[in-house]
């Protein structure tokens, strides 16, 4: 673990970043390492809220905001993102082929879900130019252009918890550990 960086609690965290933590201290029963890490600069950590709470009020639906968090994670290799949305898959009764399948970088069985898995991919392989043929799969699968806005703000907030969690190398919290991935796959 890097050494630079402090795993906060409530009470040593800077005086900013305290409420934010408490909520989320509030909503998950424990403080997730990333948050602890964020917290050093609460200006990064009420971003990366205040992001994630937008991303979740877009038109796409949960599974697909999640299948376009798991390509990300996988692709960036953030082991906390991908164990931590594993987990949140899992207990929201998602089928285990499709949690495997994201885990694995493979194509899924559902097209619509495949066709914003590759849109995504496409969108972050072309630091956000897609190629026409890409766009025009994406709608032809029942997509928006909105919904293609909506993946770059989801793409914008992950990088934020993505980066600083491999930077702080935010270990994984209990919770997760039965969801550990090593990118090997």
């Amino acid at each position: 673990m890097t050494e630079s960086f402090v795993r906060h609690d409530v009470s040593s965290a800077p005086e900013a970043a305290r409420p934010i933590m408490e909520n989320t201290l509030k909503g998950f029963g424990f403080l997730p390492a990333p948050v602890a890490y964020m917290a050093e600069s609460p200006e990064l950590l009420e971003n990366f809220m205040n992001g994630n709470a937008l991303f979740n009020k877009t038109t796409l639906s949960q599974m697909e905001r999640e299948v376009m968090i798991m390509t990300m994670a996988t692709r960036v290799e953030c082991h906390y993102c991908v164990a931590m949305h594993s987990a949140m898959l899992t207990k929201s009764g998602a089928d285990q082929d499709l949690v495997e399948a994201l885990r694995e970088r493979k194509p899924l069985e559902d097209a619509k879900l495949e066709a914003i898995r590759v849109f995504t991919q496409a969108a972050m392989e072309g630091f956000g130019h897609v190629a026409p043929e890409a766009m025009e799969a994406f709608l032809a699968a029942g997509y928006t252009r909105r919904n293609a806005l909506e993946v770059v703000l989801g793409l914008g907030v992950y990088t934020i918890s993505t980066y600083a969690n491999r930077m702080t190398e935010a270990p994984l919290d209990e919770p997760f550990k039965s969801f550990a991935w090593h990118g090997e796959h």
